[in-house]
């Protein structure tokens, strides 16, 4: 979702405008309200509630995705008919989906998952119209669902979920001021509703219909819920590791942050992908190498989460770090394993498309000049990522390297 991060910078605006401006919170293993609550005036406050969904979550983060569902299915028998329900299944439907975004299987259960979440929330508020949990689980629901339809490139719905959730948000934040995990979805608003528009006025228009962000205020709230959170600091640590390596590219802390996740997910597929892209993105390559070849070991051994997709931006990587080393041959193994592996894909994707290019580059090194032109023809062929089409014309009239 994002420039190095895998779709481009632009791919954030909209997310921001619909899903991340809604509070997105994709971590909470927080329960909802059945027809009783036990005597709790918010499932939230359930000690069973918060033992479950901590385990759950951690699980969850591990991609240990069948006990994490086990798990919550005991959430939601204490609580049936509740939006926690299909809350807590829409968590693990969502980490289907973010190691690749470029697959769209998982989709359709999951904006049926989040559906459900909003029409149950809906019947509480009926009756309440300040129920709690209601306007939590709408707020994070609608915000899921922003996020995933941005992704999609369907920004007017994302857009539409944002505004809506937006109201949940504020008024969350306001309800406890003592639990930094209510004003996550306020510390993502105030921090992007102030950068994004400065770093694209193209935007602007747009935020004259959203109160006034705050970059400051965004930044010690994220932070503090990732310092204190209890559900979301995960999703406050990996928002933060986003603004570090996008909006405001500091080494320093990005690694932090992915340090912070990795340590606490040691499991997570996503998390150790990208604590290779923060070493490569500031050229640290023996760090990125390191951790990239980890990743491949544990794809190529079967582990749950490491797919395809993650594989491909191991091997690019990899690839480019031995052509950077001078070791063409090398990089050309770890770059046909991704072409292999991205043949299968129906749409080029940025990995695919650098990837090819890149094999060119490693083949011309090579001297196997007929099978770089072939690459570089393939490159002016596929969708255009970092000036690829460029690179691959250049290379056509003279080879790389000579």
């Amino acid at each position: 979702m994002v420039t190095v991060f895998r779709y481009g910078l632009m791919r954030l605006v909209p997310a921001v405008l619909g899903g991340l401006l809604a509070g997105v919170p994709p971590a909470p293993a927080q329960p909802a309200r059945p027809a009783a609550l036990d005597g709790f005036a918010s499932v939230l406050d359930d000690p069973r509630v918060q033992a479950l969904g901590e385990a759950g979550l951690d699980l969850l983060y591990n991609m240990k995705l069948d006990e994490a569902r086990r798990t919550f299915d005991r959430i939601e028998a204490l609580y049936p008919a509740h939006p926690i329900g299909p809350f807590l299944r829409g968590l693990i439907t969502w980490w289907q989906i973010l190691p690749d975004l470029h697959d769209t299987s998982h989709d359709e259960a999951f904006i049926r998952q989040m559906d459900e979440v909003v029409r149950r929330s809906d019947r509480l508020l009926k009756r309440n119209r300040d129920d709690f949990d209601a306007m939590f689980f709408k707020g994070a629901a609608l915000g899921f669902r922003g996020r995933l339809l941005s992704n999609r490139g369907e920004w007017l719905r994302a857009a539409r979920d944002g505004k809506e959730a937006m109201q949940y948000v504020f008024r969350i934040a306001e309800h406890d001021t003592a639990n930094a995990d209510f004003i996550f979805g306020k510390g993502v608003y105030d921090y992007f509703a102030d950068v994004v528009p400065e770093k694209y006025p193209v935007v602007k228009p747009l935020m004259l219909f959203f109160p006034d962000g705050d970059r400051t205020r965004g930044l010690r709230e994220l932070r503090r819920v990732a310092d204190e959170g209890r559900f979301i600091r995960t999703e406050a640590a990996y928002f933060l590791l986003q603004i570090y390596m996008i909006y405001e590219p500091d080494f320093a802390q990005s690694l932090a942050y992915v340090q912070r996740l990795r340590a606490w997910h040691p499991d997570n597929p996503f998390f150790h992908t990208l604590e290779g892209r923060v070493h490569a993105q500031w050229g640290r390559w023996r760090e990125a190498r390191r951790i990239y070849a980890e990743v491949l070991e544990r794809y190529r051994a079967g582990q749950a989460g490491y797919t395809d997709a993650l594989a491909v931006q191991a091997l690019y990587y990899l690839g480019r770090a031995a052509l950077n080393d001078g070791d063409p041959a090398r990089a050309a193994g770890y770059l046909e394993e991704l072409e292999r592996i991205t043949a299968r894909e129906k749409r080029d994707s940025y990995f695919k498309t650098l990837g090819t290019l890149r094999l060119g580059m490693a083949y011309d090194a090579l001297g196997r000049r007929s099978e770089a032109l072939e690459r570089y023809r393939r490159v002016r062929k596929m969708k255009d990522y970092a000036g690829a089409h460029d690179r691959a014309r250049q290379y056509q009239k003279t080879p790389y390297g000579g």
